[in-house]
């Protein structure tokens, strides 16, 4: 028994039962928790309700997914491609152009799923009972088939036609060959040529100073003359740029009277610039020779804000809330017509280009359609509102003293307004801080066309006069773009480029009367002149309704 117990096999035994010993009372000792340091009993349930511990699972240091019910394509299709549900109207300005990222996402997408989801190959369609004729009504009973071999299996390249095989990689252009990562179907998404994107130039060609040029959002102080003359108002001076030598003069200085420049606008033809001031007086000068023509002293009661030309009528948007008419031949100072339809101050006019309709924007959020001509409203089938019941019944009489149509859609001031010179009819409006949104109306029938957050305030907006896009300008913002100048596309409201380089708000906007450029006015005192519609190169001008020369017989 003593041999037993020395030899190797009694050795391992006495070892494992003195481990035995050794783990009785160790399970039974209190373990302490590494994170909190405090003991607990594994062999007694912890009744108390406050004790923070929780009894954690410990987990190995490896994760290996499993990937039995993996399906590529079913998971590539069920992929979220927009990213988080977000609302329409939490589109942003982006900083720079959205074009050409646009079309390689498209063009990425479209590989991605060739690539990842290709074609599921043709499998050969089930084998059809052969027809009957008619005659042969019995049906013959089973029978045990004579031949031994169950499974018969054929190539299919002589199942096909046995005469001629194929043999697919006697082809040359085979993708056994192909030394390309991908497939012939991406290869040749990539390989076809694709639509030139317009490229616009995204700094200035020429930067000009502008000392004392205001910082008000209400005020419109550069202006852009058919004759190719820069109008702007700096402090209580006027100054004018001609653009083909670069002079610059100074057509007036309103100190002497103590009085501020606060809007300036040029008629459509001519060398005449209207010149309201803060005290509520108008003046109308003539640029060849830097005199004064006419001078409304009391023209409105408080600041004229807005000024836009009709031919021969000058009308005025002024702080008291009226919009007044004047015809510049008569020699009365009175207004042939007063229209009131604003419940604040009027901070932007524009008529339409064809001579129809008044648009004006006030600082009430409300949009006006006014047409002196006495025109009536056209009747709208169903209802007389816009989508979203935004067109008012102004009264529609016809009297030129209400207006046709009043929207109530922006929820900020309206100081932004251009008229599509390309179609007649449609108007875009631009809301302030609190409202960011561009929106286009069809003022025939006093409907909402489509609308688009910006992002950031709206301050301006221009048509170009060669292209259907559009022009804004932008101040205050939600997000980090703010302060630029951005190009749509209409009527798919993509955006084909995105200006900056003012470091306040873009206040004011012109255009050339090429309509190549635009200059842009902030309150950094600085003016931007932007190449943002360039001529194609090798090819002609493109005719437009609005091209005057074309009208002459």
């Amino acid at each position: 028994m003593s041999g037993l117990k020395n030899s190797p096999f009694g050795k391992r035994l006495r070892a494992t039962h003195q481990d035995n010993e050794e783990d009785g009372p160790r399970r039974n000792r209190q373990r302490v928790n590494p994170i909190f340091y405090t003991a607990t009993s594994s062999t007694t349930k912890d009744t108390t309700p406050e004790s923070p511990i929780t009894t954690r699972d410990m987990y190995g240091d490896r994760f290996v997914p499993s990937r039995d019910a993996g399906d590529m394509r079913t998971s590539y299709h069920l992929m979220d491609e927009s990213g988080p549900s977000t609302p329409s109207k939490s589109r942003i300005i982006p900083t720079e152009s959205d074009a050409l990222k646009e079309q390689a996402n498209a063009i990425f997408t479209s590989i991605l799923h060739t690539e990842v989801t290709p074609p599921s190959p043709r499998r050969p369609a089930s084998p059809q009972r052969p027809t009957t004729s008619s005659s042969a009504t019995t049906t013959l009973p089973p029978s045990t088939p004579t031949r031994k071999r169950i499974f018969h299996y054929t190539s299919p390249a002589t199942s096909a036609n046995p005469s001629t095989p194929t043999r697919r990689l006697d082809t040359p252009t085979d993708e056994a060959y192909s030394m390309s990562p991908v497939r012939a179907e991406s290869r040749q998404l990539l390989e076809s040529p694709r639509r030139q994107l317009r490229s616009v130039c995204k700094t200035p060609y020429r930067v000009l100073d502008a000392p004392d040029l205001a910082d008000d959002f209400y005020l419109n102080l550069v202006d852009w003359s058919n004759t190719n003359v820069l109008g702007v108002g700096l402090g209580s001076c006027v100054y004018l740029w001609t653009a083909h030598n670069a002079a610059v003069s100074k057509l007036c200085d309103l100190a002497g009277s103590n009085d501020t420049v606060s809007s300036v606008s040029w008629v459509q033809k001519g060398t005449l610039l209207a010149i309201g001031t803060l005290s509520g007086r108008m003046h109308i000068y003539d640029a060849n020779t830097l005199q004064v023509q006419r001078s409304y002293n009391n023209a409105h009661t408080q600041r004229i804000g807005a000024l836009a030309w009709n031919s021969h009528i000058l009308s005025s948007g002024s702080r008291d809330r009226m919009v007044h008419h004047r015809d510049v031949r008569e020699a009365t100072h009175r207004p042939f017509k007063r229209c009131t339809g604003h419940r604040q101050e009027v901070c932007g006019l524009k008529w339409a280009r064809d001579g129809g309709p008044l648009a004006s924007g006030g600082n009430d959020n409300k949009v006006c359609i006014w047409d002196l001509r006495g025109s009536k409203r056209a009747s709208v089938a169903g209802s007389s509102t816009s989508g979203s019941g935004s067109a008012e019944d102004a009264g529609g009489s016809g009297s030129g003293d209400v207006p046709l149509w009043k929207f109530h859609e922006h929820t900020a001031a309206v100081k932004a307004l251009a008229w599509d010179p390309h179609v007649s009819g449609v108007l875009a409006t631009g809301g302030g801080t609190q409202d960011k949104h561009i929106r286009f109306w069809n003022t025939f029938n006093g409907t909402m066309l489509s609308e688009l957050d910006t992002g950031s305030q709206v301050c301006n907006l221009i048509w170009s006069l060669t292209s259907h896009e559009l022009v804004s300008t932008h101040g205050f913002s939600s997000t980090t773009a703010q302060n630029q100048i951005c190009i749509w596309k209409y009527p798919t409201l993509n955006m084909v480029a995105s200006l900056t380089g003012h470091t306040h708000r873009v206040l004011y906007l012109a255009m050339s009367p090429d309509g190549e450029t635009i200059v842009t006015g902030a309150g950094d005192e600085t003016l931007r002149f932007w190449n943002a519609f360039p001529k194609k190169e090798g090819g002609e001008k493109r005719e437009t309704r609005l091209d005057y020369g074309r009208l002459i017989r």
